[in-house]
């Protein structure tokens, strides 16, 4: 490792509040406030524009009278992973984007936020077991058993958003994970100034706590489990496998020590939190003074953000395109900026230079539309580095069913090619790769298992 990549580049007690809530949540009265200001849509276009279709203006009334449980459940009941959501979501380009006042005023009702303050106060009503502190009632509960047992492989979003909805509907679920914890993308791929207090894993909990679902770790499918043998042992599979690796560069120097995949130094970060919240761990992390990051979408912001904060000098961002077709939103390109990173467009990596120490720069070329196509123009530039981030999209890593663009292919049902086989997620397209969608996919899918299952005893669902 480059003496220039390191730790502790905080002081000690900085290294607690480096990774606080970039967006403070409502208080009481700012949730009145702002609830308030919605004017509760009859044919709201909020509500279209939720990918989990929530009821937006209902569970908004229901905080301005008071009534936090009701809204929690309107929220919870399409979208049970609305916490994260809440914290996660672009909701700038979704909800929020087509509020009624967003049009008249440029100010919309801060959704996200009133959704958050809504799922945050119902939470704190629950006990460790997911009951009621006064009632002892649990928000959702299992219907009778059906007596049929579903495989679940993924334990993120879509994977947990779909076991959720089968163990309600009756059915026994399993869900195989490859890593040792749960979570998915919510435990180890989001910013952790975006889940603070270790909020993937108490929401995790609240899912469990319906009962009917285990969750098995450190089994991956095609070494520790088998396609063939789920579907022998269960009556359905679901795949919720996510996008396992980063796509490659193909440019000279991309193996040199310090070019590092951004995805994996996220989950290094958000580990190393995990492990001590006041910081001790973070100050290991090692950091670079020159960073490099390539990429234009929400990974490629998020690692720029978080080197910065543990105290890199310099952090520039590369994106072969302008800012206007970067697949992060305006807002956090904005956050970007304001945490100190440099955002360079119309530029692509042509090669990195170093030795068996590491990175020493990056050579880019600058870029044009050109015929309708993006090309290098010829002209380069260099950009010291002693580490470099790669952000340019994942790929997945499962073979054993039809693919089609990288992506496993489904039906309108969800279901692949093999019967009895379902998917859903980021390893399935069309789509936004984004939480709220998985969680939606994983819905959907677990309601289209619950119909098959019920036409195979003759019967059939509402």
């Amino acid at each position: 490792m480059q003496p220039s990549i390191s730790g502790g580049r905080l002081k000690a007690p900085q290294y607690k509040d480096v990774f606080c809530d970039h967006v403070m949540p409502l208080t009481e009265m700012q949730a009145q406030v702002e609830s308030s200001r919605c004017y509760y849509c009859y044919d709201a276009p909020c509500i279209q524009a939720c990918p989990t279709q929530i009821d937006i203006p209902s569970f908004i009334r229901k905080i301005n009278n008071g009534n936090i449980k009701g809204a929690a459940i309107d929220i919870l009941s399409a979208n049970i992973m609305g916490g994260t959501c809440s914290r996660a979501c672009p909701v700038e380009t979704l909800c929020q984007e087509a509020c009624v006042r967003e049009h008249a005023e440029k100010k919309p009702v801060q959704i996200g936020s009133l959704q958050r303050f809504a799922t945050d106060e119902f939470f704190k009503q629950l006990d460790s077991e997911g009951k009621n502190k006064k009632t002892g009632e649990k928000p959702f509960t299992r219907a009778k058993s059906t007596g049929k047992k579903v495989a679940v492989v993924g334990a993120g979003p879509a994977g947990m958003s779909c076991a959720h909805r089968l163990a309600m509907l009756g059915h026994s679920v399993t869900v195989y994970e490859a890593r040792e914890k749960a979570g998915g993308l919510n435990e180890y791929g989001l910013a952790p100034y975006k889940m603070t207090d270790d909020f993937a894993q108490k929401e995790l909990d609240f899912i469990l706590s319906i009962g009917g679902i285990e969750v098995k770790t450190g089994k991956r499918l095609g070494q520790d489990i088998q396609l063939d043998g789920l579907k022998k042992d269960y009556d359905a599979v679901f795949l919720g496998l996510g996008l396992g690796s980063t796509n490659r560069l193909g440019i000279e120097g991309e193996d040199l020590p310090g070019v590092i995949d951004a995805v994996a130094k996220i989950s290094e970060i958000r580990q190393a939190q995990a492990k001590d919240p006041s910081g001790s761990a973070l100050a290991k992390v090692p950091v670079g003074r020159n960073v490099v990051v390539i990429g234009g979408g929400n990974t490629a912001v998020d690692i720029a953000i978080q080197i910065k904060r543990l105290g890199a000098e310099f952090v520039t961002l590369v994106y072969r395109r302008g800012q206007e077709d970067m697949s992060a939103t305006h807002h956090e390109q904005e956050l970007a900026q304001k945490n100190g990173v440099v955002l360079k467009t119309w530029a692509k990596p042509s090669r990195i230079l170093g030795d068996s120490k590491g990175v020493t720069e990056v050579q880019f070329e600058y870029t044009a539309i050109s015929g309708g196509k993006l090309s290098g123009i010829g002209e380069f530039f260099s950009l010291k580095a002693d580490q470099v981030f790669k952000a340019i999209g994942q790929k997945l890593e499962f073979s054993g069913l039809d693919v089609d663009g990288g992506k496993i292919v489904v039906n309108d049902q969800f279901e692949t090619k093999m019967a009895g086989i379902f998917a859903g997620g980021d390893c399935v397209g069309p789509g936004e790769d984004l939480t709220v969608t998985a969680v939606q996919q994983g819905k959907l899918a677990a309601m289209a298992i619950d119909q098959k299952l019920a036409k195979s005893q003759g019967g059939k669902r509402g």
